[in-house]
Formats: structure tokens, C-alpha cells, sequence
């Protein structure tokens, strides 16, 4: 808690220079009309494909984002450095070190940044400006999403133990890849990998039903609404209509159709070489399916519709009031603290429930979204030369979901979006007009989207949820393969899966 109380006393601080900078900016008190990303980070210009010229800043400085990202993906597996990795202080001093080199950038050139058709001057001015962007506009609301879905979902408790049949296990990771989408990949993986475990504890063969759980529940199920995945959320913090994301429904049923065929046809084989005395254990142990703080799925439902009814600068249901800045994520954690007073703190302690999760994800995230700025500079000022390599959607979806395979997939899905973004050029037929007024290409769309949530699943590094999974399996003292061991599930399952999905639907 004392670290969460850090995190909280730095990004206070940086709000309110940030705040205080809008404020003089706009001769009034309060932060601007709408915090989805009315800010582009860059030159005076528009983005280039937009019109008018756009500042280009020099590859050598995404080196901030590209370190800390390897630092995401290979400390955690090197003997020596995995220790020190582990303390989330580390991270947190790691983030604020790179995001120092980005900030001085910002500092030193010579070039300020847009704010709508206002020019930010160079220097500290550009500074505020560049924080105001990523921590205000983007980070808390990224934050208080995940810390609302995880919180509540932490104090949901299932219980049960079922027989475990290929066909209980089958239903269990339909429903968790359905459920994903609702309450958000680490929500529905927090929720179901205990029960799953459970039931499947008398069992020899477990590893391919967490492997099975940690494709569908933890990456592939969450594509249908922004608060299923966080690359989606990104998206619709950057204009993406709430409901867009439904007509993923195709693709989403095709992959995860396809792999619980391939799960109930790999566990009915395994199933019959169970032992004799390990079928009778699991005849003989039943245990009916309870749910404890059932009352907090009101909660979740609560933060669903803050999130897709309170657009800050709209009118509320279109019709009732402006929506004031954050009071979207103010609902949030409303609903949040209702939860938290109104659920027995036995079911927390049932689900071995505390921050440590969230509080990681925080101290990295703060770094993540300041030191991309850089890389999102540049890809927006590139729209033009990179329109005539990359301008399919199996591109977008291959380049996408490479790098979210083994870096973070939100950061990835925020990079290639800039990009698909920068090289629309005009409104038309297959282009999505977003919220804020700017459009992208709907196909390019839908293959960021894709590539980021599903290729998450690809190693234990893609997505968040994926190493929690893990470890908590492990504690079950069920033998996880290691970090190459995985990829070669996901080698011989998902690539496969991706390439026919390539054939369907990025012909």
C-alpha cells in the first residue's frame, strides 16, 4: 500500500502541472472540454496525411520506449536481474529514469507540440503539454479501468468442484472467453482460473487446459467491447464509437470456435489416460458451483455503463448535460468503493486477492504512455512513405500482433493505431469517422485491433493477465512449460489459427 501511495503522490503531481498548464493555457480554470486524445502530440501541423507538415523526430529517440519495453520482456527471465525486477520499486524507478530522457527531448528541441490548432511553444511549455497528453488524457483513464475491473472482480469468489470432463472443461473456457469481454481479460482470468483449477485437481493432465485458458479467457475472448482488452480501451480513448467493436463478433467466433474444438478433441484424448483412481477421486469429490459477492457483479455493471454513456464533451444520453472532464472515472471508483465496503473481506482472502498486480501495471504503464509519445510522433509524421509499404490489413495484423507477441499489446495497439490514423487520407466509403472528428480506415482498424488482443496470447509476455495465469497454476502445483516451451503451443496452435484467420478475413 505504501508503494500504491507513491504511485498516487507522483501522478497527482504531474496532473496538476499538467492541469495548472491548461488552465493558463486557456485563461480559465479546469482541464480542456474532452480528455479523449484532442491532443496530438507533434508539430504545429496537422498529421501528415491529414494535411500540412508534421515534425519528424529522429529514430535514436525512441530508445526510451524500445528499452523499456525490452526491460518488460527479458529482465523477468534472466536469473540474476529477475530478482531485482521482481520489487515493483524497480519498475517504478526504471519507468521515471526513461521517461526523463523523453521529457528532456521535449525540453531541448526546438519544436513545440499541437493542442488542437493551438501551438504549444518549445520548452518547459511543451513539457506540461506532452504530460497533460499522456497521463491525463490517456494513463488515468487507462489506470482506472483496470484498477475498477480488478478490484471488483476481486471480490468476487467461485467456488465448486465439478467432474472434470472434457465437456465441463470446454464450457468453462467458452464461458470465460464470452465473459472476458464484459469484465475485462484479467477480470474473467481472475475470476475463473481458481475454479477451473479446482475442478481439474484430481486430474494428471492440467497444463493444456491453463495453456487452452490463457488463449481464450486471457487474450482472445476480450474483443468485444473496449473494456475487454486494454489495446481496445486505447482505441476508444482515441475516438473508437464504444459499440464499434462488436463487429469483431466474426472473427472472435471463428477463433475461439476453432479452439475449443481443438481443446475438447485434445482433452477427451488425454482424459482417457487418467489413471482408474484418479477418475474415481474426481467422481468422489463434487462440490456444487458457489458464488460469493454475486452483489459485485452489479458493480461491474455499473462501471460498464460509466464507461460507455460518459464521453467527457458529450451530452449525456445525448440529451441531459455535458460531460464534465473525469467524471467517467469518478463513477469508476464510486462503484469501485461500493464494492469494497459491501463485499466480506473472507472473499478477498479466498482469492488470495491484493494490489501487488495492479500497482506493477501502474508503475510500468506511467512510463509507457510518456516515453511512446516519440514513436507515436514519428509514425504520425510518416503516414505518406509508410502508406506505400505497409497499406493491407493482413500487414497491419501480422505487424500488430508480431509486436504484441512479445511486447506489451497495448502500447503496440496504440503505435500501429497512430499509424493507420496518419496515413488515412480522406473521409469515405471504409472509413471509420472516430469521436474526436478524425477517421482511420476501417479494415486497418480491424486488423490492429486483432493483431494486438489475439496475438497477445502468444507468449506469456503479450498481455498482462498471461504471467498471473501462470503463477497461479504453478502455486496449484501444476508444471507450466517455460517461456520457450509456451511458445511452442502457441507455434504449433495460434500461428496456424492466424494464418487461416489471414485466408477469411485479410484476403
Amino acid at each position: 500500500m505504501v508503494r500504491l501511495g507513491i504511485v498516487g503522490w507522483i501522478l497527482f503531481g504531474l496532473a496538476t502541472a499538467a492541469v495548472e498548464s491548461d488552465a493558463e493555457e486557456s485563461g480559465g480554470g479546469g482541464p480542456a472540454a474532452s480528455s479523449t486524445a484532442t491532443m496530438q502530440v507533434g508539430a504545429p501541423a496537422p498529421a501528415g496525411a491529414h494535411g500540412g507538415t508534421r515534425f519528424k523526430p529522429s529514430l535514436a529517440w525512441i530508445s526510451p520506449f524500445v528499452v523499456l519495453l525490452l526491460c518488460i520482456a527479458v529482465l523477468p527471465l534472466m536469473h540474476g536481474a529477475g530478482h531485482w525486477w521482481h520489487h515493483n520499486s524497480n519498475k517504478l524507478n526504471v519507468a521515471f529514469a526513461l521517461s526523463a530522457v523523453t521529457l528532456a527531448y521535449y525540453v531541448l528541441r526546438g519544436e513545440g507540440v499541437a493542442h488542437g490548432e493551438h501551438v504549444t511553444p518549445p520548452g518547459t511549455d511543451c513539457v506540461k503539454a506532452v504530460l497533460h497528453h499522456a497521463v491525463l488524457d490517456e494513463y488515468v483513464p487507462f489506470m482506472v479501468l483496470l484498477f475498477s475491473l480488478y478490484t471488483i472482480c476481486g471480490g468476487i469468489h467461485l467456488s465448486g468442484d465439478m467432474p472434470a470432463t472434457p465437456a465441463t472443461n470446454t464450457t468453462f473456457l467458452g464461458l470465460g472467453a464470452l465473459l472476458a469481454s464484459f469484465v475485462g481479460t484479467t477480470g474473467a482470468s481472475m475470476l475463473l482460473i481458481r475454479p477451473v483449477l479446482q475442478t481439474n485437481r484430481e486430474r494428471q493432465n492440467v497444463r493444456h487446459t491453463v495453456i487452452f485458458f490463457i488463449f481464450l479467457v486471457s487474450n482472445i475472448g476480450g474483443c468485444l467491447l473496449p473494456i475487454g482488452d486494454p489495446p481496445l480501451f486505447l482505441g476508444y480513448l482515441r475516438g473508437v464509437p464504444f459499440l464499434w467493436t462488436f463487429q469483431l463478433w466474426k472473427p472472435w467466433l471463428t477463433a475461439v470456435a476453432a479452439l475449443l474444438v481443438a481443446y475438447y478433441a485434445w482433452d477427451s484424448r488425454l482424459f482417457r489416460k487418467e489413471t482408474p483412481l484418479d477418475r474415481l477421486l474426481d467422481k468422489t469429490h463434487r462440490e456444487p458451483m458457489r458464488v460469493r459477492g454475486a452483489l459485485n457483479l452489479l458493480w461491474l455493471l455499473g462501471v460498464v455503463l460509466a464507461v460507455a454513456l460518459m464521453v467527457p464533451g458529450e451530452k449525456f444520453l445525448g440529451r441531459y448535460f455535458i460531460v464534465p472532464n473525469y467524471l467517467r472515472e469518478i463513477c469508476q471508483l464510486v462503484f469501485v468503493g461500493l464494492a469494497w465496503m459491501t463485499t466480506a473481506e473472507e472473499n478477498r482472502q479466498r482469492n488470495d486477492f491484493n494490489f501487488s498486480a495492479i500497482i506493477e501495471v501502474a508503475a510500468l504503464f506511467i512510463g509507457i504512455f510518456i516515453t511512446m509519445q516519440v514513436p507515436i510522433e514519428i509514425l504520425q509524421a510518416s503516414g505518406e512513405e509508410l502508406s506505400r509499404v505497409v497499406n493491407q490489413p493482413y500487414m497491419f495484423f501480422w505487424m500488430t500482433g508480431a509486436l504484441s507477441s512479445f511486447l506489451d499489446n497495448a502500447p503496440t495497439y496504440a503505435v500501429f493505431f497512430e499509424m493507420a490514423d496518419s496515413m488515412t487520407t480522406a473521409d469515405g466509403p471504409g472509413v471509420l469517422t472516430l469521436l474526436d472528428g478524425s477517421y482511420v480506415r476501417e479494415s486497418w482498424l480491424v486488423a490492429v485491433s486483432l493483431g494486438a488482443v489475439f496475438m497477445g496470447a502468444n507468449t506469456y509476455i503479450g498481455n498482462g493477465p498471461n504471467f498471473m495465469v501462470k503463477s497461479i497454476a504453478e502455486q496449484s502445483n501444476v508444471q507450466m512449460p517455460s517461456f520457450f516451451g509456451y511458445m511452442l503451443y502457441s507455434l504449433g496452435i495460434l500461428i496456424p489459427l492466424f494464418l487461416l484467420l489471414t485466408f477469411i478475413f485479410f484476403r
